[in-house]
């Protein structure tokens, strides 16, 4: 039997498109094919920034709409007023790769858009600096924190830092001194595309170079500082990293911890009884996409808990002050949830299980001869897995040296059935 023939991709038919999306360089109207050209003069609408919509040339007369600020909250009303026209929206560089493209796809869904890209600022700089384009980790500052770039300092890790301004230079410089990588050697590319391109570099340590142009990217070639912390890309960061009171899991059942969670890309944990943080911040350091709500009823440790998110490269973890279960009645619903303090409170686990879908995971630990009662019987209801976890530390006894065994802790960890749900 002849094998079926593989589908084509079509563009979709011009009355089905909504929006033609054209990315642009800073090399303007040159830089851009004829394709890209007539679509641009054909538009009766043209959404851009300032920047951009100053780079079209007179031929291009459709009426010029800048973009407001924030962006993000007026893309529906926008197109609701200009619904019916031709309207072309541009972008920089490719807009797909942290552009405008995705909250139009977002609100038309994609086969209304026609994308036209342009090569983006990233591909301008791996060519520029020689660095192969999937070897090198890209993180954005615009609309972002700062702190948001300290999750991926690795020793000898190349970044590429997309800037929300002349200022993000000098900010990315201090952020590496103060994450132990001040000898890190930075390359700011400016204007990259135009015949205006420029390029200045240093270390992080010594950066004394004045704001330049805004139109910037930043490339780090990472260098961790001898003395500074090595934090892994895996769970089981050293207790060190964390600001706390003595309520922290700790390295080894830390590591344990997460493993049973298991976090996957774009997934939601609740954290409940934050204590640091670490089990949620850890959560979220394993991929960019996990998502994380800490709760926790001492404002103290909640505040302690937004510090350290923000020390760690996380400052996304949404902290929630309250005491559970009261504190997750509004909360979205979880892929997976932790309990690491609180287990004794009245209806605690039966609000976590009910929250869960089927497939989600519930882990819980505790060191008390109480919670590990309540946790036997729950196991016993409902299965998974439930281990002892013991470790133990050489420390000098006298001359010598022995062990010193800490508490151990009892986890329980369960996959949610529900009668009649199929996992997700």
């Amino acid at each position: 039997m002849s094998p079926e023939p593989r589908p084509h991709l079509h563009r979709p038919p011009a009355a089905t498109v909504a929006v033609t999306v054209a990315g642009i360089g800073a090399d303007g109207w040159g830089g851009l094919p004829e394709a890209t050209r007539a679509a641009l003069r054909e538009a009766e609408v043209l959404l851009g920034g300032e920047r951009q919509l100053a780079l079209l040339p007179a031929e291009c007369g459709g009426e010029r709409v800048p973009w407001p600020s924030p962006l993000r909250p007026a893309v529906p009303g926008l197109l609701a007023a200009h619904a019916g026209r031709g309207i072309a929206v541009l972008a920089s560089g490719d807009p797909m790769f942290y552009g405008i493209g995705r909250a139009l796809a977002d609100e038309l869904g994609a086969r209304a858009l026609r994308v036209l890209p342009h090569p983006s600022s990233v591909s301008y700089a791996c060519a520029r600096l020689g660095w192969p384009l999937e070897d090198t980790e890209t993180v954005t500052l615009v609309g972002r924190p700062l702190a948001s770039l300290a999750a991926a300092l690795h020793d000898g890790r190349r970044l590429l830092v997309l800037s929300a301004g002349a200022a993000t230079p000098a900010e990315v410089a201090g952020l590496l001194r103060d994450q132990g990588y001040g000898p890190s050697r930075m390359r700011v590319l400016e204007q990259l595309g135009s015949a205006r391109e420029s390029e200045v570099g240093g270390t992080a340590a010594d950066w004394e170079h004045p704001a330049g142009d805004p139109l910037n990217l930043v490339a780090v070639e990472c260098a961790r500082a001898p003395d500074a912390l090595r934090l892994s890309a895996v769970p089981g960061l050293p207790d060190e990293a964390y600001e706390n009171d003595g309520q922290l899991t700790k390295r080894h059942v830390r590591a344990a911890t997460l493993a049973a969670l298991a976090p996957a890309p774009g997934e939601l944990l609740w954290d409940i009884g934050g204590g640091s943080g670490s089990i949620a911040i850890e959560w979220m350091r394993t991929h960019r996409g996990c998502r994380a709500i800490t709760v926790e009823r001492d404002p103290a440790r909640a505040a302690r808990i937004g510090r350290n998110a923000e020390a760690l490269g996380v400052p996304g973890l949404r902290v929630v002050t309250a005491a559970a279960p009261s504190g997750l009645v509004e909360l979205p619903t979880p892929d997976a949830v932790f309990i690491g303090g609180g287990l004794t409170a009245p209806g605690l686990l039966d609000a976590c299980w009910d929250a869960l879908p089927a497939g989600g995971r519930l882990v819980a630990n505790t060191v008390t001869l109480e919670s590990e009662a309540l946790l036997a019987d729950w196991y016993r209801r409902h299965g998974g897995e439930l281990v002892r976890l013991a470790v133990a530390h050489a420390v000098p006894v006298g001359t010598f040296t022995g062990w010193r065994q800490a508490m151990p802790v009892t986890q329980w960890s369960v996959t949610v059935t529900k009668p009649g749900v199929e996992p997700s």
